[in-house]
């Protein structure tokens, strides 16, 4: 039985250059300390770099990199009789898109040497192509989910 209220979830208004909300959602973890200027800017930047390397729409290109980097199961921990256990469970869309953004975001972060809107620009193109960092973190994801299939029975 579920306890409290349903959470009601903040509607985030489209960003004002590709009018979508996905990347408003991405500029906002993107931001740091509140300036979210400066997290426009760097997001901006980084799409339009990425756009000329790939040569297609930058709108486009984020949203096959959602696609790609977004996971199907991730592992949870459950206890049951005294031992914990990492239990696969599906991915909700949101969950995942979120995962997928925050990945990206911390890969490149993790880079050295330049700026962030290069470094973004770099790990969007390295995650279309299905390489880089956030992807490795998704294969990992998944694999520790498959690792631990035999315990899906615990499931909740």
């Amino acid at each position: 039985m579920p306890r409290g209220r349903k959470v009601q979830r903040k509607q985030i208004s489209p960003d004002e250059v590709y009018g979508d909300v996905k990347v408003a959602r991405f500029i906002n973890y993107v931001m740091l300390d509140g300036k979210k200027d400066k997290a426009k800017k760097i997001v901006y930047t980084a799409f339009e770099k990425a756009g000329e390397k790939l040569g297609e729409e930058p709108l486009a290109i984020f949203n096959k990199v959602l696609a790609t980097i977004k996971p199907e199961v991730e592992v949870r921990s459950r206890r049951v009789g005294g031992a914990t256990y990492q239990i696969p469970v599906p991915v909700s869309q949101r969950r995942g898109e979120a995962l997928a953004m925050r990945w990206i975001i911390d890969a490149a972060r993790s880079r050295q040497g330049s700026p962030m809107a290069e470094k973004l620009a770099e790990e969007l193109v390295n995650a279309y192509n299905g390489e880089g960092d956030a992807a490795k973190k998704r294969e990992n994801v998944h694999k520790m989910a498959e690792a631990n299939r035999a315990f899906a029975h615990f499931k909740w």
